[in-house]
């Protein structure tokens, strides 16, 4: 008989691997099963269980590496792809991740992990409907996967199907009722919506699901600031701070719901640790707050670039934007949420009217809410054609506007509320411009020009403009001159106002008025015996803040009038004439309120700043014939006021000359600017057609 061959013996190092492997201790589990690939260097099921465990436990070069070896032995195993997909999402290589799951399901058209990873890879490449089809592969071959409803309605919401999303939410929870993340995210739909009681409610359910949740205080407070409650939207960005101080936004936009109730208590030191965040790079702001709180195009530049790069970097979901034929009418698309009762309405709708039909086309491409009011019904009229593109996402706009082969888009939101920036970030047109809405820089590739002059940006400021400029030879803001101004014949006693005592006003909005400019207010009055500060009638919490800040500053509450809101515009317009002085705000201008108070014949001092949102209201005067009315610092623009207040004589004669200018000079002529702005847009077609680059125009 032969002898029989003795059993192998046992490899202790991988007992001890497999042990450690079952006993979670997956780094021990490594060194075991390294050990033993050195006497199996061709084990392909060693090399991708090692691929696997250096995955789990963050070695993602490593796992990448075995996993690229075991393949290389057996090129069949469709988990070592799977693994390999993980590993290069992992290390940020989204396409070879995509590769690699896409091989995987060659292998293994079943693989139920790999459509969901497969669908995560999409989204962070924002390919959004492959993604969602993705996980909708995922979840058929398996309905429970309670991440892959999550993920969907992410999409969904990513693709603004709002209601999709929030049914997603619901397929999540419903598998899992303590899902804190999903309640967050359904909340976030649900305000889109505009349900603000379901969306706090869904944001109340996750902070109770998950106390230390920073992003569901965030988001709620986010909530609480559209619906403008905004001591409690500071509130809430309070306490996601402490939770997560690297959160990015929060602490703007704390700051800035102090603003907007004038709760200057601590906000000195909000505003060094703002500034301290973005100079470490962890915050990352709305451009829109840096104009409003920060006098500095530098800094405005540089916050627009960083939030465009992370937000709304450009977009090649859409194939390159080919060449149109040349049309007998430039195609003109203005993008608006606001073709409504809103102030960019109120400047703008004369400027559709009066575009020259024989050679432009004008199309508005209307994203807001339609609210069917007199001013939507007006512009409907005034526009060629009137498309309300609300229901469609932001690559079905661009779509669009290319299938219609708009020549030049024009952005009238820019970064503001509402904005749909990621429609040009997919390049809707050849020439894309920013225009009204937005007295700031986009700091994007994709918009080609900004519409502007030489006053809100002087050649000092101009390498603080991503975009090459369309300087217009007066002011670069429209006007409507079919605005009416009511007849009527208001009395001062009418609105709480002092028969004979001098009337301040300002009718900005509360987030214009800062500490310094409230303080500088407060001094005014103190040099002039009698008078008083006219301003709208805010929120209660707001007047109450207000009243106190000025008696700390020994002016007696009393001397703060707040205006009772009116509900027509004619109305507001009539009783501007009570006050004797509109005061302007700094580092925000007064805007379309300047406009309304220099429409209706009342004087604007403003002082001059640096950036553009700061040099408006010196644009409307110089436009009008006022310059003598700006100002260059604080002492100069006190002074001025005190002076206009005491020599009624010289206040006066200046709106005498308000009255004779108003009607004979640049400002409110609509017709003299819409022929500027359409020179300006014949020249960007021009060059666009010549196969030249975009430049600066001058007008």
């Amino acid at each position: 008989m032969k002898p029989q061959n003795p059993s192998p013996k046992p490899n202790p190092h991988l007992q001890k691997a497999i042990a450690c492997h079952q006993a979670g201790l997956l780094a021990e589990a490594i060194d075991h099963y390294k050990k033993v690939l050195k006497t199996s260097p061709d084990n392909a099921r060693l090399l991708t269980t090692l691929g696997a465990l250096s995955l789990q436990t963050g070695k993602f070069e490593d796992s990448l590496r075995f996993n690229k070896q075991s393949i290389k032995i057996d090129p069949k195993q469709a988990i070592a792809f799977a693994h390999l997909g993980s590993g290069y999402a992992q290390l940020n290589n989204p396409l070879e991740a995509l590769a690699s799951c896409d091989q995987a399901l060659v292998l293994k058209p079943d693989f139920i992990e790999v459509y969901y990873n497969r669908g995560k890879v999409l989204e962070t490449l924002k390919r959004y409907d492959e993604a969602l089809a993705s996980y909708h592969h995922a979840l058929a071959l398996k309905p429970d996967l309670t991440e892959a409803h999550y993920n969907c309605g992410n999409v969904l919401y990513e693709l603004q199907h709002f209601a999709a999303a929030v049914h997603s939410y619901d397929q999540a929870i419903a598998l899992r009722p303590h899902y804190a993340e999903a309640y967050g995210n359904r909340g976030n739909a649900l305000r889109e919506l505009n349900q603000p009681d379901a969306a706090l409610a869904n944001y109340q359910q996750a902070i109770a699901l998950k106390p230390n949740f920073a992003d569901a205080y965030n988001n709620q407070g986010m909530l609480f600031y559209n619906l403008k409650q905004f001591d409690k939207a500071w509130q809430s960005f309070d306490q996601a701070v402490k939770l997560n101080p690297d959160l990015k936004f929060l602490y703007v936009l704390r700051v800035f719901s102090k603003l907007r109730i004038c709760h200057w208590h601590g906000l000195e030191s909000d505003m060094a640790e703002l500034a301290a965040t973005y100079q470490s790079e962890k915050g990352m702001w709305e451009p829109f707050l840096a104009l409003a709180i920060y006098d500095n195009p530098a800094l405005q530049r540089k916050v627009a670039e960083q939030w465009t790069a992370k937000t709304h970097p450009p977009q090649a979901l859409l194939p390159k934007l080919a060449e149109y034929p040349e049309h007998d009418k430039i195609r003109l698309g203005y993008f608006s949420a606001d073709f409504r009762n809103h102030a960019v309405a109120f400047l703008s709708a004369e400027l559709f009217e009066k575009h020259d039909r024989n050679r432009f086309e004008i199309i508005a491409f209307a994203f807001g809410e339609d609210t069917d009011d007199e001013m939507r019904t007006r512009l409907k009229s005034g526009f060629d054609c009137f498309i309300d593109i609300q229901a469609l996402s932001d690559q079905e706009a661009a779509q669009l506007a290319r299938t219609m082969e708009i020549d030049i888009a024009i952005d009238l939101g820019g970064h503001t509320a509402n904005a749909r920036t990621g429609i040009f970030a997919m390049r809707a047109a050849p020439i894309q411009v920013s225009y009204l809405g937005y007295a700031g820089t986009m700091g994007a590739d994709y918009i080609d020009y900004l519409i502007a002059d030489k006053m809100v940006i002087p050649a000092v400021n101009r390498q603080h403009y991503a975009e090459k400029i369309a300087f217009l030879p007066d002011s670069y803001m429209v006007n409507d001159t079919a605005r009416q101004i009511a007849e009527t014949s208001f009395s001062r006693e009418a609105f709480n106002l002092p028969a004979t005592g001098f009337v301040f006003c300002c009718f900005n909005t509360a987030f214009k008025i800062n500490a310094d400019i409230f303080s500088s207010w407060m001094r005014i009055l103190g040099k002039v015996p009698g008078s008083v500060l006219w301003l709208p009638d805010y929120t209660p919490m707001l007047i109450d803040n207000l009243k106190q800040e000025a008696e700390q500053c020994s002016i007696a509450a009393d001397r703060l009038i707040f205006a009772r809101h009116m509900p027509l515009m004619e109305d507001h317009l009539a009783r501007l004439r009570l006050a004797d002085l509109f005061l302007d705000t700094l580092p925000y201008n007064a805007h379309t309120t300047a406009c309304d108070a220099l429409w209706a014949g009342l004087p604007v001092l403003t002082r001059l700043g640096e950036s553009m949102a700061g040099r408006v209201a010196a644009s409307l005067l110089n436009a009008i014939g006022l310059p003598e009315l700006i100002t260059l610092s604080q002492p100069q623009y006190e002074a001025q006021a005190i002076e206009l207040a005491h020599q009624p004589q010289k206040l006066a004669a200046i709106r005498t000359k308000l009255a004779q200018n108003r009607l004979t000079t640049a400002l409110f002529d609509t017709q003299r600017f819409t022929q500027h702005l359409e020179a300006a847009y014949a020249r960007m077609y021009q060059l666009y057609r010549a196969e030249l680059p975009p430049e600066d125009i001058y007008l």
